[in-house]
C-alpha cells in the first residue's frame, strides 16, 4: 500500500465474528459475523419485485419443495396482511394463502404416510424392508 509517507505494510487481517471490531478513522465499527449476514429486507424491494418473488416461491413449492411455501408464508405474511394497502398486495395475499394451504396439505400427507409406514413396516415384510432406508435390528 503506498501513502504520502512512502510504503506502508498492509494491515494485519482481522478475525471476523459477531464481536469482532476494527478501527476505522478513530471509531470502532462492528464487522459482520456469521450470524449477522445478509438478511431479506422487503422494505428495500419494490412492490412489483415483492410480487414477483412471492410468485416464484409459490410456484417453486409445486416442484415438491413445500419448504418454499413455508418460506413464502413467513417472509410475506406481514406484507400481505399487516402492511398498508398497495396495488400488488391482493395478489401477494392470494399467494400467501395458497402457500399456507399447500404447506398444510403437505404436512398432513407426510405425517399420515410416516405414521402408516411406522405402524405397518414390519407387517409388510419384504416390501417394508425395500421401502426402508435403514432396517432396524430385532424383532418388531
Amino acid at each position: 500500500m503506498r501513502t504520502e509517507e512512502g510504503l506502508q505494510a498492509p494491515e494485519a487481517p482481522v478475525a471476523l465474528g459477531a464481536s469482532a471490531l476494527r478501527k476505522e478513522e478513530g471509531e470502532a465499527v462492528a464487522l459482520p459475523g456469521p450470524s449477522s449476514g445478509p438478511r431479506m429486507n422487503l422494505e428495500r424491494v419494490s412492490n412489483e419485485e415483492k410480487l414477483n418473488l412471492c410468485r416464484k416461491y409459490y410456484l417453486g413449492g409445486f416442484a415438491l419443495l413445500p419448504f418454499l411455501w413455508l418460506v413464502n408464508v413467513l417472509w410475506f405474511f406481514r406484507e400481505a396482511f399487516l402492511a398498508p394497502a398497495y396495488e400488488e398486495q391482493g395478489q401477494i395475499k392470494g399467494y400467501v394463502w395458497r402457500s399456507a394451504l399447500g404447506l398444510v396439505f403437505w404436512l398432513v400427507a407426510l405425517t399420515s404416510w410416516i405414521t402408516v409406514f411406522q405402524i405397518n413396516r414390519a407387517r409388510w415384510g419384504a416390501l417394508g424392508d425395500y421401502l426402508s432406508f435403514t432396517i432396524p435390528l430385532g424383532i418388531p
